[in-house]
């Protein structure tokens, strides 16, 4: 089956999905983007069943700041029925990156 629908979802400061998300499509796939607020990331969880259940997506991927406990937890909540992935920094960017972001966990 080819791919006909996917979403990733990042982490901004000061973003929420309402005003900082958007589709496109291009043939028959569709791509959409949701932007969340850094310290939201427990939105993901309902919002990836609502993308699984209600939008079709085939898979999922997640920005670096989620970490691989995030990818864990948001398979975890929609019983893996698709796969979720993340985007990965190797160790010598994770102090840049953590103070760029100016993640609160």
């Amino acid at each position: 089956m080819p791919l006909t629908s996917w979403a990733f979802i990042y982490l901004s400061p000061g973003f929420n999905e309402q005003n900082n998300s958007f589709k496109t499509k291009v043939g028959p796939c569709q791509f959409q983007i949701i932007g969340l607020n850094v310290n939201d990331k427990a939105l993901t969880i309902n919002i990836a069943k609502r993308l699984l259940s209600q939008k079709g997506v085939q898979t999922i991927e997640l920005c670096g700041g989620f970490g691989p406990q995030w990818v864990a937890k948001i398979s975890e909540a929609i019983d893996n029925k698709i796969p979720v992935g993340g985007v990965m920094y190797g160790p010598e960017f994770r102090k840049s990156l953590y103070e760029l972001m100016n993640f609160n966990t």
